[in-house]
């Protein structure tokens, strides 16, 4: 029966299970606000420890040239710091810093990135859209009691989010390039609020929703829900102006009225309205006009507010990774169908790998995680078979880094998409160079194992083969063959890897057993 592609549970995550919390903490550096969120895990619940969140507005410091201003970093940066503090009981196995639309955008983001992980100590992850979708889909179905499919929306600071989904599970997951920030600095530039205004904001809203108006409808929810600040807001100003007789519930003639409301504040510095906090007022009517445009474009009679969003997300897929649960595993399962990937070959590449990786981790200094990423790339190195034999590695470092792969950020990505890239012929030093630095030691290492475990298997043998004896020593790889007077398929392949490896600035030593006679 073939085996799934997941590694076994790490020891901390069988003691959270037997009874004890575990604690969990996730940073969401948001496009409008930055959020940290700390809490216990326990019986698949989380129990709040500390929730902090702060207006950044990192997407304002966006310059026309797509750079972030140095005002806006440090705006951030102060933010981390004062988060900092919530920090320091946390294991790094246990929290996630992940970054949305912003510094998707970003074309200095990663200098932004160094400078904040320097301060915080731990790594920053940055997510594609879809995944933001997926994340605040998790976090708002915990949030729900109620079952049925639903429509969940959230409006951010650069992006807006919608995904349709039953229990746990998303149907469709989209993100769309229209936030609060990015619309303030688009359709109202020097802080004038008209209606001549508002309503190119709107258009512009409903043109980025023509794209998935007609999939999503034919998909078709039984329940509305938003699970952002701008939704919030609005939900809570039409309370208190008497709009709406529930509160957290938004109805489509009460945003006609708060429309109204807003247009006669004539400037964003004027914007001030019962409900509404001051220091969203000034994105707030970019805000209303992204809702105004989704509830016409899905012609919503009413939508609700739901607590639960891209953080608390973040921290139930925490949970369920290293278990069966994690979303990384079933991702590349569905790859693996989507792309009709030879089981087998994958299997006995994924136990020779795991073999050799028990023999150098120690030497090595590698971690059973960093040994996870191996693992997946050794059942999906030969992904790219069904695009051409030629180049195949190539094609199939392509599709990782490039593919919708729920649960991984892009950093993940693109570190699997090298190693599948690197599994053969050249070791490829210029995508490797191109790696984050953290990550290039680590990744070379990976990278050199999964080259030796697709060698030993490369007569494609019905079951993984006997493993030669191998060492490791800081650069160095030692293969010990045993005792032969004629070449064979696996001397001549690792006299070819040595010269791949010497190219390289690598070091593969091959011996040979002597032989008893």
């Amino acid at each position: 029966m073939p085996k799934d592609i997941s590694l076994p549970i790490d020891a901390s995550r069988i003691e959270a299970d037997s009874g004890a919390p575990q604690r969990l903490a996730a940073i969401d550096l948001g496009s409008n606000s930055f959020h940290l969120l700390v809490a216990n895990y326990q019986h698949e619940r989380l129990q709040v420890v500390a929730r902090l969140g702060e207006k950044v507005q990192l997407a304002a410091g966006l310059d026309d040239d797509g750079r972030l201003s140095e005002e806006a970093m440090q705006r951030a940066l102060d933010c981390l710091g004062r988060f900092a503090p919530f920090l320091s009981d946390i294991t790094d196995a246990n929290l996630r810093i992940v970054g949305t639309n912003a510094l998707r955008d970003a074309h200095n983001s990663q200098a932004f990135i160094e400078r904040a992980e320097a301060q915080l100590g731990h790594a920053i992850e940055i997510i594609a859209g879809r995944e933001e979708a997926r994340l605040i889909y998790l976090g708002a179905a915990h949030a729900l009691a109620e079952n049925g499919r639903r429509l969940i929306v959230d409006i951010g600071g650069g992006s807006t989010e919608f995904i349709i989904g039953e229990a746990f599970e998303p149907k469709a997951l989209e993100s769309l390039r229209m936030g609060c920030v990015t619309f303030s600095r688009r359709f109202f530039p020097d802080g004038e609020l008209n209606e001549k205004r508002m309503r190119r904001a709107e258009l512009a809203a409903l043109s980025e929703l023509a794209n998935i108006q007609r999939p999503y409808q034919r998909l078709g929810w039984d329940d509305p829900v938003g699970s952002s600040g701008t939704i919030k807001a609005a939900a809570s100003v039409l309370f208190a102006y008497g709009d709406t007789t529930t509160e957290g519930v938004i109805t489509r003639s009460g945003l006609k009225k708060l429309r109204e409301r807003l247009l006669k504040c004539k400037q964003l510095d004027k914007v001030a309205l019962d409900g509404l906090k001051a220091d969203r007022a000034k994105v707030f009517p970019a805000g209303i006009a992204i809702l105004g445009a989704i509830f016409e474009a899905f012609d919503l009679s009413q939508m609700r507010y739901a607590d639960g969003a891209l953080r608390e997300g973040v921290l139930y897929d925490m949970a369920g990774r290293n278990t069966a649960e994690d979303s990384r595993s079933k991702s590349l399962e569905s790859l693996k169908r989507t792309y009709d990937v030879d089981t087998r070959q994958g299997l006995n590449v994924a136990d020779t790998a795991e073999r050799l990786f028990d023999q150098v981790h120690q030497a090595w200094s590698l971690s059973s995680e960093q040994g996870r990423y191996m693992q997946w790339a050794c059942h999906v190195h030969e992904i790219g078979l069904a695009i051409s034999h030629s180049q195949f590695h190539r094609h199939g470092a392509y599709l990782l880094e490039h593919s919708d792969l729920a649960g991984f950020s892009r950093p993940e990505q693109r570190q699997l998409a090298f190693l599948v890239r690197a599994h053969r012929r050249k070791f490829p030093l210029k995508e490797w160079q191109a790696l984050p630095v953290a990550q290039q030691s680590v990744t070379q290492k990976l990278a050199r194992l999964l080259r030796l475990a697709v060698l030993l298997n490369h007569s494609r043998p019905e079951t993984a083969p006997p493993l030669p004896e191998i060492s490791a020593d800081s650069n160095s790889l030692t293969i010990t063959l045993p005792a032969s007077d004629e070449p064979t398929l696996l001397s001549t392949d690792l006299e070819q890897e040595q010269a791949f490896m010497e190219a390289a600035g690598f070091k593969l030593v091959v011996k040979q057993a002597k032989s008893d006679g």
